[in-house]
């Protein structure tokens, strides 16, 4: 793997102890202390999936932070489900900026990453100063918990629910067909998946014929598919059995986003847009991408002018 991260300028890792766990932690320009940004990886990815970024926050003076989340590469895979909900998910983040003796930093979430985010802004805002999200919008925490929602909006067999109704199921599929599922997944300007009845993530792991353009070169895969040979897919998976967990503990939060926010949504991806956003961020700029899921690897030129360019208005105001 190390000419692979050579070859990307993608930092070594670092095991970290925070929260009663450890933390692997891929971290560069070490030397512009005091401008901490933090990236967060969303499923089933990996710390890897910011390497395109890392260089230009670099050259641009931010120190960055890139942690495999618990469950993730050769981070920690506690065995509680309820040690993946979002009290943890995000006290792992603020223990990580108290490793580093910083008060706040930037945050910037993809996928159930952003999820984290969005939490951690509502949980320990004073922890953050500015939100960057990509794919997935502020969830409005509505009148029945998630999980119990989907499952009456998209059916018992959307992978959500499937994942909390069948414990243990997909995750047995998934780790004996993981190099085939993630090839399958990563594809260029395709959504992950359709949120239809019908439609469960194992019919990714056993489909023979991938759709659309690989994201990634064979070696670039190689890190992903090593990581979850390792790991497994239990934790990541645990934290969406975490949802309807999460629902109930942010019951007596603030539901509003305080922060300056930078939302990227990818054109082609199967993961609705807010459309009522600026109610709980009012501080909010909307970028939108010609791409589909992986907005940060499909479009790394476009993510970084809107992610920088965003940035340097924020530190003109």
């Amino acid at each position: 793997m190390n000419s692979i991260f050579d070859e990307m300028g993608f930092p070594e890792p670092t095991l970290i102890s925070v929260n009663g766990i450890e933390l692997e932690v891929f971290e560069a320009g070490k030397q512009n202390t005091g401008k901490p940004i933090v990236l967060c990886h969303g499923w089933p990815e990996h710390a890897f999936s910011w390497r395109y970024q890392v260089p230009a926050l670099v050259e641009a003076g931010y120190h960055v932070i890139i942690p495999n989340q618990r469950g993730y590469g050769n981070s920690s895979c506690p065995t509680e489900v309820t040690d993946y909900d979002i009290e943890h998910l995000t006290g792992d983040l603020v223990a990580l900026l108290d490793h580093y003796k910083y008060d706040n930093a930037t945050f910037v979430g993809h996928d159930w990453g952003a999820m984290v985010v969005w939490g951690l802004a509502l949980l320990h805002p004073n922890r953050v100063n500015k939100v960057i999200n990509l794919s997935l919008p502020y969830m409005e925490r509505g009148e029945k918990p998630w999980i119990e929602f989907m499952e009456e909006f998209f059916g018992q067999d959307f992978y959500f629910v499937h994942f909390n109704r069948q414990p243990g199921v997909a995750d047995a599929i998934l780790d004996k067909n993981s190099s085939q599922f993630l090839r399958n997944m990563y594809r260029k300007n395709e959504p992950p998946m359709e949120p239809q009845p019908g439609m469960v993530m194992i019919n990714l792991a056993r489909a023979e014929t991938p759709r659309g353009e690989p994201l990634m070169s064979d070696s670039e895969l190689a890190v992903f598919v090593s990581a979850f040979e390792s790991s497994g897919f239990t934790g990541g998976i645990n934290w969406y059995r975490n949802l309807d967990r999460n629902w109930h503990l942010l019951a007596d939060v603030n539901p509003i986003v305080q922060q300056p926010a930078l939302m990227i949504y990818g054109d082609r991806d199967s993961i609705a847009k807010s459309t009522n956003l600026t109610e709980f961020v009012p501080n909010v700029e909307v970028v939108n991408l010609d791409c589909g899921h992986w907005i940060q690897e499909e479009k790394p030129e476009e993510t970084n002018q809107a992610i920088l360019k965003w940035l340097e208005q924020q530190d003109i105001a």
